[in-house]
């Protein structure tokens, strides 16, 4: 019998991404939620629109945080 398992070509399968909620996102970020949806309609932060709402993965706003650094000094 073969199996039952599927190959993927990214590092992770989309069954293993989590999803976050504008308000979980703005919260993480310490931003309003219209800054995130500023991100979003703007491409900086990626997203899947679900009905009339949107989702990030997380490891998007995690990514955007370690390129959002730069050196004040």
């Amino acid at each position: 019998m073969p199996s039952q398992s599927r190959e993927t070509t990214g590092p992770t399968s989309l069954g293993q991404v989590e999803f976050l909620t504008v308000a979980e996102v703005a919260s993480m970020m310490r931003v309003s939620k219209m800054t995130v949806y500023r991100l979003v309609h703007s491409g900086e932060l990626p997203a899947v629109r679900v009905g009339k709402s949107f989702r990030v993965p997380e490891q998007a706003v995690h990514h955007y945080l370690e390129n959002a650094y730069f050196d004040a000094g």
